[in-house]
């Protein structure tokens, strides 16, 4: 009785220090972060609410007082830019995960999809919106500095954001997308012989950066959360999910 006891509570102590993390994702992280997400509710009980959307969105939606307690995001400048504005708590800035942009399709015989891309057809690229997600600039630099931009522009397709456009890439609406790597290798997607990794040279860098954001500075749980994304446990999930660690 007396351990039984003991056990009521200290869950009733756990239940009491629970608190919810507001964390607003990016899309090509979503999957990765909700397992994340599981992992960080299973050891502190916290529990995390996602919010998902391209970086570009999600950093104007805190702008205009969006109520998150973190951000993570696809780049390193909306970061640095909430912290310089004051709607990020200074000192809190860190890398989380390095992207990898590759080129997919679920298209019969796209077996050599890099060469493809210089074929003249009619098929459609889909990208996400650079103006908005860098995945989307990635994609615009990579095929600038292919030499296949211009040859291209006609038949690209912009996805909101890299969710998005691997959307139309696996529903048939383009034949190929530029996406993160971590979409790639989705088990839920069907098999595919198209799977070719850009040179990371051939792009900006895709350092994927979060913030603990100034409405959360006394959030405990937030710090928590941005504590344990720099653990061995998150890491070692972030590499799994496609994605190169710091």
């Amino acid at each position: 009785m007396r351990l039984t006891g003991v056990f009521i509570l200290s869950c009733l102590s756990l239940a009491a220090e629970a608190d919810t993390v507001t964390v607003a994702v990016a899309s090509n992280f979503r999957t990765t972060a909700e397992l994340v997400a599981a992992a960080f509710r299973a050891e502190t009980g916290h529990e995390v609410r996602i919010s998902v959307a391209s970086t570009g969105k999600l950093h104007a939606q805190v702008v205009h007082g969006a109520p998150f307690d973190v951000l993570l995001a696809a780049d390193t400048e909306s970061p640095r830019l909430l912290e310089e504005a004051g709607l990020g708590v200074v000192g809190s800035r860190f890398t989380y995960a390095i992207g990898i942009l590759v080129l997919w399709s679920a298209a019969d015989g796209a077996e050599d999809c890099r060469n493809d891309l210089q074929t003249p057809g009619n098929f459609r690229l889909a990208i996400a919106n650079p103006a908005t997600a860098p995945y989307g600039r990635a994609a615009e630099e990579f095929l600038q500095a292919a030499g296949l931009w211009e040859s291209l522009a006609p038949r690209l397709v912009y996805g909101e954001n890299v969710g998005q456009t691997m959307h139309f890439a696996a529903s048939g609406n383009a034949r190929y997308a530029l996406v993160a790597k971590s979409q790639a290798i989705d088990p839920a997607l069907p098999l595919t012989t198209c799977l070719w990794q850009v040179p990371g040279d051939a792009h900006a860098p895709l350092d994927q950066q979060a913030v603990l954001l100034q409405r959360a500075a006394d959030n405990e749980a937030a710090r928590s959360f941005l504590h344990f994304l720099q653990s061995a446990t998150a890491r070692d999930t972030i590499r799994r999910s496609g994605y190169g660690v710091p």
